[in-house]
């Protein structure tokens, strides 16, 4: 299975809604860039936003 890349980047967010953010990661144990990373991949798969999954060759 080929990696995935990343990429980083700055985010300026105010402290109240890191620390409902950080919460949210502690009940879901999480890491606060995990919480993030799910957050942005569910809104983005609800808007139908993800690219297609490129189906892989069956093995025969």
């Amino acid at each position: 299975m080929p990696e995935k890349k990343t990429k980083s980047f700055i985010l300026r967010i105010d402290s109240d809604t890191m620390d409902a953010i950080e919460a949210w990661a502690a009940d879901e144990f999480r890491s606060t860039n995990g919480q993030l990373q799910w957050i942005i991949t569910e809104a983005l798969r609800k808007a139908k936003r993800l690219p297609k999954k490129k189906k892989e060759p069956e093995q025969q």
